[in-house]
């Protein structure tokens, strides 16, 4: 993580579900993973996936335990940014590490916002002192 860096990190159990019959997570709960912790819609706002980048170095299988690390990557478009690594909580192996890009969608009309939500504006100031 970047000195500095708005981060977050999060521990959780790989569950049943989210394996194959040979116990191996199936790829796309990594991006699940990657997205644990939002909670926009509350505000009006959906922020659907644009861009992602996915490296998958090593498997998870059911039973491991992952820790989640999140960095917000601040910037002036109304988007947002995170890089994420994702370890084995026991080995502390690196498993995977990407980036999403997300932006705004406004409720009911799902029109794409061309500004930051004020509700982002407000959380951008207190955290990162920018607007």
């Amino acid at each position: 993580m970047n000195k500095g860096a708005l981060s977050f990190t999060r521990e959780i159990a790989v569950r049943f579900n989210e394996a194959d019959p040979l116990g191996i997570v199936w790829h796309g709960h990594y991006v699940r993973y990657f997205e644990d912790g939002l909670d926009i819609y509350k505000h009006g706002y959906s922020v659907p996936v644009v861009k992602i980048d996915l490296d998958y170095k090593k498997s998870l299988k059911y039973g491991d335990r992952v820790i989640i690390e999140t960095e917000f990557i601040p910037c002036h478009a109304a988007k947002l940014q995170f890089i994420y690594r994702l370890y084995n909580a026991v080995t502390k192996e690196l498993v995977a590490k990407g980036s999403t890009t997300q932006v705004f969608l406004d409720h009911p009309q799902n029109n794409l916002q061309l500004i930051n939500p004020p509700f982002f504006e407000a959380w951008k100031q207190k955290y990162l002192g920018a607007g």
